[in-house]
């Protein structure tokens, strides 16, 4: 499994399933030409940006340009880097036929050529040539969710959703995503300053 610092974004969910299983890192979704229209996910992917850096990965095809174009008009330029992947004709597995065009998505590419793509991109490989992943605290974990109340108990779905809200994070997050992006952008003592806040400890 590689380890990236960048956070990644493709256009669905196939193409996530694909890369969550070459790369250990955050990966959001665009929902195809639904980040169009999703503000607060756009929001979330400037945060994510400027936290730790994004790599915009879609398909080679002409909808892959047009929602690649939308988020690099959308996204800080400085913090955003561009993989791409080439032009694979056939079609995916899943699918009874191909796409209009013809050509594989990132769903459909081999995991080597998926890592050619990211390093030619600059993606930061952590492990590699020194480089290190150094959180500074604690990450935070599925059983703080539950000592928190966000999982497991009643209420549960109201805490993440008042918690999501208060941080101006997406308020459709699954709880799996939530933790994902919970991580990326805090450690579990900079979570625990945010819930204890001006407003005390109380969701």
């Amino acid at each position: 499994m590689l380890r990236i610092r960048e956070a990644i974004v493709v256009e669905g969910r196939y193409d996530k399933n694909t890369l969550s299983q070459l790369v250990d890192t955050v990966i959001i979704e665009t929902s195809g030409f639904g980040i169009f229209k999703d503000k607060e996910r756009l929001a979330l992917l400037r945060r994510l940006a400027e936290k730790r850096g994004l790599i915009v990965l879609t398909d080679p095809d002409g909808a892959g340009f047009v929602i690649r174009s939308h988020l690099r008009g959308s996204l800080p330029p400085d913090r955003v880097k561009h993989a791409y992947v080439p032009d694979i004709y056939g079609k995916e597995r899943r699918k009874r036929q191909g796409g209009k065009e013809g050509k594989l998505g990132v769903e459909g590419m081999r995991p080597e050529v998926l890592e050619a793509a990211l390093r030619r991109a600059g993606a930061t490989f952590l492990d590699e040539e020194g480089e290190r992943a150094a959180p500074a605290g604690r990450p935070i974990t599925k059983a703080d969710f539950v000592a928190l109340g966000l999982s497991g108990g009643p209420g549960a779905a109201e805490k993440r959703r008042a918690l999501l809200q208060r941080l101006g994070l997406p308020e459709h997050l699954s709880p799996n995503a939530m933790l994902e992006v919970l991580n990326a952008l805090f450690t579990r003592e900079e979570l625990d300053g945010l819930l204890r806040g001006p407003s005390g400890g109380s969701l």
